[in-house]
């Protein structure tokens, strides 16, 4: 488990979990998505959740003003990577 915070704007690049991977909005909103499918905003409270064949497309702050702060529970092989970025060509 681990928490993220987004700086107002921030975003992340295109990146693989090699996991399960749950989100929990804790603060803002956010906007994620995976390839193949429509990114969703959410806000606190709301939940995200990505399979380990997911590339994670869509990371980012929904807001350029205001910070917003993410719960991250990943279920993955404990020598591998949290995270490795994907080139989208």
């Amino acid at each position: 488990m681990l928490t993220v915070t987004y700086a107002p704007g921030q975003e992340s690049t295109a990146h693989r979990h090699n996991a399960h991977v749950f989100v929990y909005v804790l603060e803002g909103s956010v906007v994620m998505g995976v390839a193949g499918a429509e990114a969703r905003t959410l806000g606190p409270g709301e939940t995200f959740y990505e399979k380990p064949t997911d590339i994670h497309v869509v990371s980012k702050n929904a807001s350029a003003t205001k910070p917003a702060r993410i719960l991250v529970t990943m279920l993955k092989d404990k020598d591998k990577p949290v995270s490795e970025p994907v080139n989208r060509k």
